[in-house]
């Protein structure tokens, strides 16, 4: 199995935890806690900053003893945009189910001067992106216009069965902005139905990085660097969660030369 597609490793509790350790990168990581009601899930967030995304289910969250109330309202991720809860650098998190809880941990190296905040539902409109069958629906959750956050950049993508998506193939593995800026990346995905299965290429220029993974409802994948398509088999929508992050929070892509000509009417 390649060493970038990474299964749960529960099937309750804490099902995924990748840090930058076990990812062998500098900034990104990322952790999935599955609850039932009434069970929580707490944490520090040192010298972090964190975005809590609660992918399905309910959960009431506070942040250093600052209680945000009972937040969300899907109950699978298929369905409307998320609640998540920002948590500053050496702060430390709360959250109770009070429902069947998916909670995300996101996280990445934080600043100064950043404060708690909850982001609802709406704060960024979900966007239909590309044409045909390149059409998936995005939701920024951090983008890097908002100036909220130190490092992180989280955005969510919905892509209907027999779509592709992070289509035509991009990159973003150099720090060489203004043309391509370095972030680290991963996937979380989920199907729907659950039984399904999608596909991931991740690769570079010179194919020193060549990796194709089937991926399963609750798979992480790891994007290092290079290239990184998803495509969505027939009958099975894909939702995945990215976390990115880097030296600068900018999102600078660079395009695979040989696919821009897809680009034409998208």
């Amino acid at each position: 199995m390649s060493k970038l597609l990474v299964k749960p490793k529960a099937q309750s509790g804490l099902m995924q935890e990748i840090t930058p350790e076990s990812a062998g990168w500098t900034y990104v990581g990322f952790a999935l806690n599955r609850l039932k009601p009434g069970e929580t899930t707490a944490g520090d967030a040192g010298e972090k900053e964190l975005c809590l995304v609660l992918v399905s289910g309910k959960a009431k969250i506070s942040v250093d003893g600052e209680d945000f109330g009972e937040l969300g309202e899907r109950m699978t991720p298929f369905e409307g945009q998320p609640y998540a809860v920002y948590v500053p650098k050496g702060s430390r998190w709360q959250a109770e189910a009070t429902a069947d809880l998916d909670l995300a941990v996101c996280s990445a190296p934080g600043g100064e001067g950043f404060k708690a905040k909850v982001i609802r539902p709406g704060t960024h409109p979900q966007m239909k992106r590309g044409k045909g069958t390149n059409t998936r629906y995005v939701t920024n959750i951090m983008p890097e216009d908002d100036g909220s956050a130190q490092s992180l950049l989280v955005v969510e993508v919905i892509t209907p069965g027999g779509h592709t998506s992070s289509y035509p193939p991009h990159k973003h593995d150099q720090d060489d902005l203004p043309a391509e800026s370095y972030l680290e990346e991963t996937y979380y995905h989920r199907l729907n139905p659950p039984q399904g299965f999608a596909m991931q290429r991740v690769y570079t220029d010179d194919r020193s990085l060549d990796e194709t993974m089937a991926v399963e409802d609750g798979d992480v994948t790891l994007v290092p660097k290079g290239y990184h398509p998803v495509a969505a088999v027939h009958g099975y929508d894909v939702y995945y969660l990215n976390v990115m992050a880097g030296p600068k929070r900018i999102w600078k892509f660079h395009n695979a030369k040989e696919h821009e000509w897809l680009f034409t009417g998208i």
